[in-house]
């Protein structure tokens, strides 16, 4: 079943992107899946139909069609989760380095939305329907908080606040190599990597701006731990600019960041072993999509991160 809403463009909207004026109608849909129901030819204006980036005049027609949410795929599994706060609309779980946010090709079962569907019963339908309740996502290596939808309306309301980049967003990451500034900012636009799809880098033909802004927390022999903020929310964005400036996320892989920490003193050589990537979201503030009452939250290091950390300490002079 489709139901159909129409729009009537006023003086004070002419001159304004349809995917952007759609966005702004409050729908039960987020920006991105606008954006498909324009290509899928479900949106028309004057009974046409038009491409995300027209811009629409006073009188113009916009007829959109919105299909029935589909049903949702993905199956409860009934597996641990560490929640940090739940309520009827939204939790906030603190994810463990290793667990895939939702299924994908090659992780079809195992992932948090699975554990999430098994606890809650239903999420937000926004999004694909292997992606219930999603609102961000963190790397598969990526430990930390993550907030969940259970309902559209608080859904909407949280991806609102990420467009709006007014959610507090703090990482803590440990580095190959002695970070020489106590603090400073990278803004760099990143994107896909001309040469490799699978990689993002500030080497794309189109950049999307990113900024993250990092302070020195410790500096041990060969690596620092840094405290990162996040401004803008680009896949990968923290491990790709740590990396453009010479300090890759210890344990990444991807971005040139060592598996094995080697310390040299003299005759005496070490080597600490890195398990993954050493990047872990440990605070996450926002304003609560019904109460709007601002909410703050904030984890520890996870184990495997806090013992190379530890070890680190125990052999800095």
């Amino acid at each position: 079943m489709i139901k159909s809403q129409d729009f009537v463009v006023e003086p004070t909207e002419q001159g304004t992107r349809i995917d952007v004026f759609l966005a702004q109608q409050q729908l039960p849909v987020s920006r991105s899946q606008i954006k498909k129901l324009i290509l899928d030819k479900l949106v028309k204006l004057n009974q046409q139909p038009v491409k995300p980036h027209q811009l629409i005049k006073t009188g113009d027609k916009i007829q959109l069609l919105l299909p029935e949410p589909k049903a949702l795929q993905t199956q409860a599994e009934d597996i641990p989760l560490d929640i940090i706060y739940e309520d009827d609309y939204l939790l906030v779980v603190n994810k463990p380095p290793g667990m895939v946010v939702h299924p994908a090709v090659g992780n079809h079962s195992g992932t948090l939305v699975n554990a999430l569907l098994a606890h809650c019963g239903t999420l937000s339908g926004i999004g694909a329907p292997i992606r219930p309740g999603i609102v961000h996502r963190l790397d598969k290596n990526t430990s930390g908080l993550l907030m969940v939808a259970k309902t559209d309306a608080a859904h909407l309301d949280l991806v609102k606040q990420l467009t709006e980049r007014s959610i507090n967003r703090i990482y803590w990451g440990l580095v190959a190599g002695e970070l020489a500034l106590s603090q400073g900012e990278i803004d760099v636009s990143i994107g896909r990597h001309v040469m490799n799809r699978k990689k993002i880098s500030p080497l794309t033909r189109r950049g999307k701006p990113a900024r993250t802004s990092f302070q020195l927390l410790e500096c041990f022999p060969g690596a620092s731990l840094l405290k990162l903020k996040l401004y803008t929310g680009r896949t990968h964005q923290i491990r790709v600019h740590l990396a453009h400036i010479g300090y890759p996320i210890l344990g990444d892989r991807v971005y040139k960041g060592d598996s094995k920490l080697v310390l040299r003193s003299g005759r005496i050589q070490r080597t600490i072993s890195i398990p993954r990537q050493m990047l872990h979201a440990k605070l996450l503030g926002f304003v609560h999509p019904v109460n709007n009452k601002y909410m703050e939250f904030e984890v520890p290091l996870p184990a495997d991160m806090q013992q190379i950390v530890n070890q680190l300490r125990a052999i800095t002079p």
